[in-house]
């Protein structure tokens, strides 16, 4: 499916920063036209894919897209992460299951019975579709000597995680492999069935394949009217809150 959208989003983007990729290629940091458009691409493009081919990811590119996740930027580097692949049908249906529970269980939220029949009708996961998933996890165990910069904001691990799971997306988007983060999922069980020591915490449930239905222009949450996306006009502040 095309990108026409992102692709508008994209230029809107790199022309209103124009002065500043001249005065990056001036100084010589910046990237190639070509090596940007790229960048950006993936940025734009990237997309939360639900449904999956059957066909697998290869292990070359896997490794490629898991060697970009373990190249973001943590916390006094101490990159706390680590990747559990789940190939077995029988484990993600396991984890399928406690995905259902959760989401009946959040359905109850809703006190509308269309908006609740909507949620329970809107896919939020690929588990058994997607050929391999992955749970990205955060050590918490404590450090054996400090660790520069978390002392301050001791939940810096968890965000050094996070930088790690949009590396992998975005080098997942630019493979043209899909992703999609299941959050509809409780930690607890979800450790017991992948047996994770206690002091690891999952901090994503990723699946990951190659699309069925290709990246869609727009949000999925978006185009099925949950949320629109926010410009980013309305977003930032000069000096002060």
């Amino acid at each position: 499916m095309a990108n026409g959208n992102a692709d508008s989003k994209r230029t809107q983007a790199r022309s209103g920063g124009s002065e500043g990729s001249a005065a990056s290629s001036f100084y010589g940091y910046g990237f190639s036209e070509t090596a940007q458009n790229a960048v950006y691409a993936a940025i734009y493009g990237r997309r939360d894919v639900r449904s999956f081919l059957t066909d697998d990811v290869p292990d070359e590119v896997l490794r490629r897209i898991l060697e970009a996740a373990n190249q973001a930027p943590s916390v006094g580097l101490s990159q706390p992460w680590e990747f559990i692949l789940i190939r077995s049908t029988e484990t993600r249906r396991e984890i399928k299951r406690l995905h259902d529970d959760e989401k009946l269980r959040q359905s109850k939220r809703f006190e509308d019975d269309e908006r609740r029949r909507a949620y329970l009708d809107t896919r939020l996961e690929g588990i058994l579709d997607a050929p391999v998933n992955v749970c990205v996890t955060c050590d918490r165990s404590g450090d054996e000597e400090p660790v520069l910069g978390k002392d301050s904001v001791p939940d810096t691990d968890l965000y050094s995680v996070c930088l790690a799971v949009q590396n992998l997306w975005l080098a997942a988007r630019a493979e043209g492999v899909g992703a999609c983060w299941v959050s509809v999922i409780r930690n607890p069980e979800l450790k017991e069935i992948l047996g994770i020591p206690e002091q690891i915490l999952p901090v994503a449930y990723l699946c990951l394949g190659y699309p069925a239905e290709g990246f869609h222009e727009r949000p999925l949450l978006e185009t099925a009217g949950w949320r629109e996306q926010r410009p980013l006009s309305g977003m930032v502040r000069r000096e002060s809150w």
